[in-house]
């Protein structure tokens, strides 16, 4: 029994480490995807086997664009560190931040909240593993993604079912990368094949997204017809119906609404008994029939108005399973993937504060880079005004220990000359609390004013022991007032740019915190994928931004305070010291006989 324990416990202890077993270390870079078959309340209860789903990367989801080589050559993807699994990039644009590809998962459990793949990136010297050939099982026999630039729609399927004829035009703007517009020119068109045969034995499934601005007249999604068999999805006005005929038998399904303006993912099971359409994975209506074996031409869109994406044709009746996991696997309204977060080979999980700052997007770091410059000045001002005050404070000390010791029958002994050295520091408060001389107090406010009113007194009298007239009192006193405003002024220089941190750098980071939500829904608006793991890292990233701002804000809110209070201290002292100035040669004045 203790072995038993000893060897569970043991397992679950190296689980971890199997979990974080990597794959192939040319690779730098990994995350993990979990595809949840029971979200949305919509359970997919039967086990899927080699079934694509869609991957839409975005800024929201994935901010290592710039990390991935030329096309996404480099990306793989794994069930676990040895089983790679194939996969097609349909659509990779750096620039834009946008990526579609399609990943065939060999098994998807029903009734199971979670299955876990990898996905592999960040070696520039790999090779393109891109195949679009290897992504589908052998019973799909047609996929049209729509490409950018191609003349006739080309099969991505290893059966290679091209289109022989099209009328229909490319459009950029699809539902999953590029789509074909129709504006009721003609059809695509695609012959018979072997692989596209409508067999009673398997059955057959037509899917495709849909968009129509406008009601339609006698318009054809899909029409598969030799001779006289027949199986149709037409639309009339706003309503979707399929028709089945053989010879002089007609069965038509009931028809279903369609919404105009929104993409909607349709799906036409044939089986051997039975006819029906699906609408968003959900059935919508049905008609019993009685299959026959044909191989047919095919056409695509004919008197549509309107947009085909993701046109697909498999050569058997998909399970309605299949059909919902389709439609929620490709709708960004029931995403069925979530996005883990990045590791890298080199230092494993990168944690969280590493999974936003690598999602932040440019504008971000534009507005992070300008708060902090601000943090940086705004530090150079609190470590500057800080020693500048804690200078004058002690300078204000000793000069004041010396002043009250002096005789009042020789009160400028404390007067020194000002020196050549001294006036070209006056203008640098800092340059003069660090570097200059204070064997005079050369950093004390008070002393200033002491200075000014002995040179004063001997340029009004020559010999500042005389006693003063009114005048030259009042004269002084004005002196005194003014240097007072000059050396407050000189103390408050620079401490507007606290308040510049303190009201802008908030609102500079919610500007960039602003414009980053809005790239990152506009990403999601792009690709189409809403589920909370591909906005969560847009938004985060985006608040880094008014993180930032606060960064700045806090400390220079504080220190402004602090220094403000200071400064407050050194300017009542040095009215303080005026007014007793000012009333000691008051008292001079009484005391001692009026010069000339």
């Amino acid at each position: 029994m203790k072995k038993t324990y000893y060897s569970v416990g043991l397992a679950l202890f190296l689980f971890p480490l199997l979990a974080l077993a990597w794959w192939n270390d040319d690779w730098s870079s990994r995350r993990q995807i979990s595809v949840d078959a029971a979200a949305t309340g919509a359970d997919i209860q039967e086990t899927l086997v080699d079934v694509p789903v869609l991957i839409r990367l975005h800024a929201g989801n994935f901010g290592y664009f710039a990390d991935l080589a030329d096309k996404g050559r480099d990306i793989r993807f794994l069930k676990d560190d040895k089983t790679p699994l194939h996969y097609q990039v349909e659509q990779l644009d750096p620039l834009s931040e946008i990526g579609l590809i399609w990943v065939r998962l060999p098994q998807l459990r029903g009734g199971v909240d979670t299955d876990n793949f990898w996905m592999y990136y960040g070696n520039g010297n790999a090779p393109d593993g891109s195949d679009s050939k290897s992504l589908y099982d052998t019973a799909q026999s047609l996929v049209y993604h729509f490409q950018d630039g191609e003349t006739l729609p080309q099969d991505a399927t290893a059966y290679l079912s091209h289109a022989t004829d099209s009328k229909a035009q490319i459009l950029n703007a699809g539902w999953i990368g590029a789509a074909a517009e129709f504006n009721g020119n003609g059809p695509i068109t695609v012959n018979p094949a072997p692989q596209l045969a409508i067999s009673p034995d398997k059955g057959w499934t037509f899917s495709s997204w849909i968009k129509i601005d406008q009601p339609q007249t006698n318009a054809k999604v899909i029409d598969a017809q030799e001779g006289a068999s027949d199986i149709s999805l037409g639309i009339q006005g706003t309503t979707l119906s399929a028709h089945w005929q053989k010879g002089g038998a007609i069965v038509d399904v009931p028809p279903v609404n369609l919404t105009l303006g929104r993409w909607q993912y349709l799906t036409l099971l044939v089986k051997a008994d039975k006819l029906e359409v699906y609408v968003d994975g959900v059935i919508a209506g049905s008609a019993a029939i009685q299959l026959q074996a044909v191989n047919p031409t095919i056409q695509l869109g004919n008197q549509l108005l309107g947009l085909l994406d993701e046109v697909q044709i498999a050569a058997i009746a998909r399970s309605s399973d299949w059909i919902k996991l389709s439609y929620r696997s490709q709708s960004p309204d029931f995403s069925v993937l979530n996005f883990g977060q990045d590791e890298s080979n080199s230092s494993g999980n990168e944690g969280h504060f590493m999974v936003i700052v690598q999602n932040v997007t440019l504008d971000g770091w534009v507005i992070i880079g300008l708060t902090g410059i601000m943090l940086v000045i705004a530090i150079l001002v609190i470590i500057s005004k800080t020693v500048v005050i804690n200078r004058i404070s002690k300078d204000n000390r000793l000069f004041l220990d010396q002043y009250r010791k002096l005789d009042p029958s020789q009160l400028g002994a404390l007067n020194q000359t000002e020196t050549d050295d001294e006036k070209e520091l006056a203008d640098s408060e800092l340059l003069q609390a660090v570097i200059g001389k204070h064997d005079h107090f050369q950093s004390s406010p008070l002393y200033h004013l002491y200075h000014l009113a002995i040179d004063e007194l001997q340029k009004l009298q020559g010999d500042v022991q005389l006693a003063i007239s009114p005048q030259a009192w009042n004269y002084l006193h004005v002196k005194l007032d003014s240097r007072i405003v000059i050396e407050n002024q000189q103390l408050n220089k620079n401490m507007v740019l606290l308040t510049i941190a303190i009201a802008g750098g908030p609102f500079l980071g919610l500007l960039g915190t602003v414009v980053g939500v809005m790239i990152t829904f506009a990403a999601i608006a792009a690709s189409g994928d809403v589920n909370i793991n591909s906005i969560a890292p847009g938004i985060a990233a985006a608040l880094l931004a008014t993180v930032a701002g606060l960064a700045v804000a806090i400390p220079a809110l504080f220190a402004y305070n602090y220094l403000l209070t200071q400064i407050k201290d050194i300017t009542a002292s040095m009215r303080i010291f005026s007014d007793e100035l000012l009333a000691l040669l008051s008292m001079r004045a009484a005391q001692l006989p009026k010069g000339e």
